[in-house]
């Protein structure tokens, strides 16, 4: 028996109405790594029912918790926030990020530890579905590059960034009308060491975020002081202009930046806080488009890749092109490597 045209007609208008409830259901989101305070941040801040706009827009559901037996802030903190996000959050704890994958439409890679960012984030970068890697993005140059290679290849939108850079009172300082424009910048930030990741990814890259949020990308050489308490890092970017960071181990410490610019001397304000990170984070689920480029992230971690060279060699200078030429050699074997282990391409 056929519609009746009445039925019919109902049917095509309810469809814009089915389409519209479809687009504004929440993005089912899962977890890889539950070994950092960020997956309670976030998941405090996403599955709060009072939650508006665009942090209204994505839901964590699932999580698999990963962790690293050889270092301590992994190990040790699995478990309570692992308890945390099921039982005061409601999230299904899983065990594989296979599992997790059929559960979710996007995913954020939190585990602390960046050595292992490569290998779990290859089953997400396959499965095409939006990826966020928290800081480092991984724990070597070359595991970077072979990343966000992979990401390329496989047609996946992913991007990584610290919370700093989206700071309202950090980001504002690129285009501060008493500021003008940006000639140079005085970055700091704490600079705690990891043995098992160079030197200023694990904690560094804050600060190091912070400097290339005001000063954007073009840095080609760089030279390193290293002491017990502190870290002196001096970039010189291709037009001419000099951007620093300061990582601080002794002492008072904090956030923020100097910023030298063409009509005045300002500081900037320090940390704001997750969500200014978490709302540009689900911004990208939606729309399939990084706020930061690949490019860009590569450049910054190459900017610490180069620091360790030029402790290395004392404080000699160390151009970036020379840093990204051995990575980009040492990729092409990471990524044959973790897809062999994973069962080919």
């Amino acid at each position: 028996m056929s519609r009746s045209p009445f039925l019919s007609l109902l049917a095509v208008c309810l469809l814009p109405l089915a389409a519209a409830a479809q687009e504004t259901k929440p993005l089912r989101a899962g977890i890889i790594g539950l070994d950092t305070s960020h997956v309670v941040a976030f998941t405090s801040l996403l599955n709060d029912p009072k939650a508006k706009g665009d942090l209204a827009g994505v839901r964590i559901v699932a999580a698999y918790p990963g962790g690293s037996q050889d270092i301590p802030d992994s190990r040790n903190r699995v478990d309570d926030f692992t308890k945390t996000l099921r039982e005061k959050y409601g999230v299904e704890i899983v065990g594989s990020i296979d599992e997790l994958l059929r559960k979710v439409d996007v995913v954020l890679l939190e585990s602390v530890d960046g050595r292992p960012h490569l290998k779990q984030a290859l089953p997400v970068l396959k499965a095409r579905k939006p990826l966020f890697i928290d800081k480092p993005v991984a724990g070597s140059l070359a595991d970077a590059v072979a990343l966000f290679d992979l990401a390329r290849e496989y047609g996946t939108p992913c991007f990584s960034s610290s919370s700093l850079r989206f700071s309202p009172s950090i980001l504002g300082m690129r285009d501060d009308p008493k500021v003008g424009k940006v000639l140079g910048c005085a970055a700091y930030g704490p600079c705690s060491l990891e043995p098992h990741h160079p030197d200023l990814f694990w904690y560094g890259v804050h600060g190091v975020e912070t400097l290339y949020t005001i000063m954007g990308t073009g840095c080609v050489s760089v030279t390193r002081v290293h002491a017990k308490g502190t870290d002196y890092v001096t970039g010189t970017w291709k037009d001419g202009r000099v951007g620093t960071f300061r990582g601080i181990r002794d002492g008072a410490s904090g956030y923020g930046a100097l910023v030298f610019g063409s009509k005045g001397i300002a500081p900037s304000g320090g940390y704001g806080g997750y969500a200014p990170l978490v709302v540009e984070i689900c911004k990208f689920f939606r729309s399939g488009k990084p706020p930061v480029s690949a490019e860009e992230t590569l450049e910054l971690f190459a900017f610490m890749e180069a620091a360790d060279e030029s402790k290395r060699r004392g404080g000699a200078p160390v151009t970036l092109e020379r840093v990204m030429k051995k990575a980009r050699n040492e990729a092409v074997q990471r990524k044959r490597d973790v897809l062999e282990e994973k069962g080919g391409s």
